[in-house]
């Protein structure tokens, strides 16, 4: 399904969407994390920008990836802004992810159903999706074979 500009600015009101983000914000949509790709070089970078960060073209591309990586960082926060499904009373579970496309493309969000001591640098881990404020939300989880 081909999603609109407007359909991604109704979607998400408190969020800045500008022609650099909206194809990461569209697939958010359809449940796929898009990001950038050079189309003269093939690096991927996040967060989105119109240029290249190696080869500084301009013929970057969104594209979907797998969504496989591993735990490249890991926080527990205590505090935070109230956000439905977020209890920090035992460390909110803040992870920076190397996705499997490339070393050093890294994503940022929270790891889900885990229990909180298995949860360590290394772990491998694959993309999910949970609804936050009634809208998609990408995830983490172990992997299977974990």
């Amino acid at each position: 399904m081909q999603r609109t500009d407007e359909e991604v600015l109704r979607r998400f009101p408190r969020t800045r969407i500008d022609h650099d983000n909206k194809d990461f914000y569209k697939g958010w949509l359809d449940r796929q994390l898009v990001l950038n790709r050079c189309a003269d070089c093939g690096h991927w970078h996040h967060p989105p920008r119109p240029m290249c960060p190696r080869c500084w073209s301009t013929s970057v591309e969104p594209a979907a990836v797998s969504g496989r990586g591993t735990v490249h960082l890991l926080i527990r926060l205590h505090q935070g802004p109230e956000v439905d499904g977020v209890d920090y009373t035992d460390g909110w579970p803040v992870a920076t992810i190397e996705l499997e496309e490339q070393e050093g493309l890294r994503y940022t969000s929270t790891v889900v159903g885990a229990d909180r001591s298995s949860l360590v640098i290394g772990l491998p881990v694959e993309l999910d999706w949970i609804e936050r404020e009634g809208e998609p939300f990408p995830v983490f989880r172990p992997r299977a074979e974990a």
